[in-house]
């Protein structure tokens, strides 16, 4: 319950963006010199950053773009692996060992480190960040979804609808894949607190979003700069972070608690 009130409220605010920012022009690159480095206030609920802008416009901004990072990354990497786990799983053969041979290289290798050295080699920028963080993920689900049809291929409803003649597209999509939605959704919900994590590590490094586009993981980086005399600055995208992360953690707990049957009723 805590989870899904912390990812409601987080997808509140990010869908509210437009109308919770204060200083528009503060996400756009306005500099305000004079205004640098505020204390939270009436006029700055979170504070001003290193050029005067509104942290808490900058925050909110920041809410959309971390989860429209989550939503794209979880729909390609699951796109990519479910599809080629499936087929290896159901036709098995060389087909099933080249690609969890793949899967292996890119499991082997951890997976902040993977995504860093992709989005390094692509360039900064919030695609390549997407594009980064995707194809770390993608093995996770190729693994789970080849073990669920694995098990599925072998029940007994499967090879009824096998003796009546169902063909392969059939089998696949109306009696195995159902089955696979569970802890695909359960690992889903986990990995989005990893996208949110793995898009504010990139944009920590530079190799986010760039300035003036409100990142989380940017403003982390330039407000330790100031964080003795300015601790607003990064103290309030931090706590973002970790709001969402959380939310998502615990959703997925609780999915997994609710979903799976041998846990259920502990």
């Amino acid at each position: 319950m805590v989870g899904l009130l912390l990812i409601a409220f987080m997808l509140l605010v990010a869908l509210l963006a437009p109308l919770l920012v204060r200083y528009p022009r503060d996400i756009t690159g306005a500099v305000h010199i004079a205004d640098r480095l505020q204390p939270p206030s009436r006029a700055h609920y979170f504070g001003t950053d290193d050029v005067g802008r509104d942290v808490f416009s900058r925050t909110v901004a920041g809410a959309r773009i971390s989860l429209g990072v989550g939503v794209v990354v979880i729909l390609v990497a699951a796109g990519i692996g479910v599809t080629l786990g499936s087929i290896g799983g159901y036709w098995g053969g060389r087909v099933e060992t080249t690609i969890m041979r793949v899967t292996d290289v890119f499991l082997a290798i951890p997976a902040l480190v993977l995504a860093m050295a992709i989005a390094a080699a692509l360039g900064p920028s919030l695609l390549n960040v997407m594009l980064a963080i995707a194809l770390v993920a993608w093995p996770g689900y190729c693994r789970l979804s080849q073990a669920a049809v694995l098990t599925g291929k072998q029940a007994s409803y499967v090879d009824a609808a096998r003796a009546i003649g169902a063909a392969d597209a059939r089998i696949m999509f109306h009696h195995i894949l159902p089955n696979t939605v569970s802890p695909i959704v359960v690992k889903a919900s986990m990995d989005f607190g990893f996208a949110v994590l793995t898009t504010a590590s990139l944009g920590f490094i530079g190799l986010g979003a760039q300035p003036p586009t409100p990142d989380w993981g940017q403003m982390l980086a330039t407000g330790r700069q100031y964080l003795p005399e300015a601790w607003w600055y990064s103290t309030f995208p931090g706590l973002a972070i970790f709001l969402t992360v959380l939310g998502f953690s615990l959703l997925g707990d609780g999915l997994r608690d609710m979903l799976d049957p041998r846990l259920r009723f502990r």
